[in-house]
């Protein structure tokens, strides 16, 4: 499967998501507000593929050929054409909101309005439309080249026909689906690396181990390629407070409640690798 593809959003995952596509023949418009997102973005996309072909695991002239299958833009009407569209924009149902309105006016009857959200719920989003049943959750994960993992999400009024579409789509561009039955807020992923995000931080927090014992327990003892303390500065603390404080919201589900430290981490700007210092000192 292979044929036109939308992304709404040119920052890391909408640039992942557009370059795994069009890596994979997929027609790639990449939409964002402004030139400078979307030289950041297609920049990156570049950049990546200039390390796949010097470690020998992508030609030059494929890459190339992929290069060319994308059409950055800051218009939204070029979306009117695409047979799926993926929203990667910043995780506020108003912003999304928003774009999806938008999309429901410009888009063909037949395309899939897809969301890469990691906690809001797709009936949320599906709400703005006038075609929910053609609205789906497909949540890639960071960094989109390397991740196999794509979560669909079937939301209230989700069709059977849109979710098969969904995972062809994903499937086409080389990822591994895992199925959402139910819209809960934080689907599967997210709620799962959200409750031992919280409950880590809130063992270190109580001087009950050290931020390094803690991620090395959960490497040695479950296997898990990295602790969840290191994994928050790689996401980003202020990041994975916002999805925690969604699904708490939602749920009202004390395991999500996040503890002081986070929320005084973000405060001050110690959000993890981008800033120098999180969990860990960077």
């Amino acid at each position: 499967m292979a044929g036109k593809l939308a992304v709404i959003g040119a920052g890391l995952m909408g640039a992942g998501i557009a370059q795994v596509s069009a890596q994979a023949g997929w027609d790639v418009v990449l939409r964002d507000v402004t030139d400078e997102a979307l030289k950041r973005g297609t920049d990156g996309i570049k950049a990546s593929y200039d390390k796949f072909v010097a470690k020998g695991k992508l030609e030059a002239h494929d890459a190339d050929a992929a290069l060319a299958r994308i059409t950055a833009t800051t218009d939204l009407d070029a979306v009117a054409d695409a047979d799926v569209v993926v929203e990667a924009v910043f995780e506020k149902l108003e912003i999304k909101h928003e774009i999806f309105r938008a999309l429901d006016k410009l888009v063909k009857d037949e395309a899939i309005l897809a969301s890469n959200t990691s906690a809001i719920p797709i009936t949320k989003i599906a709400a703005a439309t006038e075609r929910p049943e053609r609205v789906v959750g497909a949540h890639f994960f960071s960094p989109v080249p390397m991740m196999q993992l794509c979560e669909l999400v079937r939301g209230y009024k989700t069709s059977d026909e849109t979710l098969a579409k969904a995972r062809e789509f994903a499937e086409s561009v080389g990822k591994t689906c895992i199925v959402v039955n139910r819209d809960v807020a934080g689907f599967v992923t997210t709620r799962l690396i959200c409750a031992l995000v919280v409950e880590a931080a809130k063992l270190q927090e109580s001087g009950v181990a050290s931020a390094e014992d803690i991620d090395l327990a959960c490497k040695l003892g479950f296997g898990h390629a990295m602790g969840p303390l290191a994994t928050a500065d790689l996401t980003g603390v202020d990041i994975l407070l916002h999805a925690t404080n969604n699904i708490y919201t939602e749920s009202q589900d004390e395991k999500f409640a996040a503890p002081e430290l986070m929320r005084r981490m973000v405060d001050a700007g110690d959000i993890g690798r981008k800033s120098g210092q999180g969990f860990y000192k960077h």
